[in-house]
């Protein structure tokens, strides 16, 4: 890893989880039909980048200084990865959730390492069922369901 990649990389995601958490502030504290105001997941998603950027920050004061040692940036992975998001912003809504997010999880598995199949599809549909049905069923959220449904 690079250090002065990771240590502005950490900088960089604690000042969006910031701006994560301020602005989700702004938010009405209910929806309509919904016992879960829409600000708390983006609130907790912010704090959750906001702590995990400090251990980033943290663990690049750690790093053994090592020269001539440089790793290949991997542009393709990347691409994939983003193209994935943008398409699952864009189904979102089209497709569902539980649908959407098991496609975009097990694509970015699979693209991040190649094969252990089994492992990315049962991680995949437990985390989109389990947040669906967490969100939806305990919470008394709204998420988009199923297309026919």
């Amino acid at each position: 890893m690079s250090k002065t990649f990771d240590r502005f990389a950490g900088i960089a995601f604690l000042l969006v989880g910031l701006l994560f958490v301020i602005e989700s502030q702004k938010i009405s504290e209910s929806a309509y039909g919904s016992n879960v105001g829409p600000s708390i997941f983006p609130t907790g998603l912010g704090i959750l980048l906001i702590l995990l950027s400090a251990r980033l920050i943290y663990e690049t004061f750690k790093y053994k200084t090592e020269e001539g040692i440089t790793e290949k940036i991997q542009y393709k992975k990347f691409l994939i990865i983003f193209v994935s998001a943008v398409l699952y912003a864009f189904f979102l809504e089209k497709i569902g959730y539980v649908i959407t997010t098991f496609a975009f999880l097990l694509i970015s598995f699979q693209t991040m390492e190649r094969g252990k199949w089994i492992s990315s599809f049962v991680i995949a549909a437990a985390f989109s069922f389990g947040i669906y049905y967490l969100f939806s069923e305990v919470l008394g959220g709204s998420l988009p369901s199923f297309p026919l449904l």
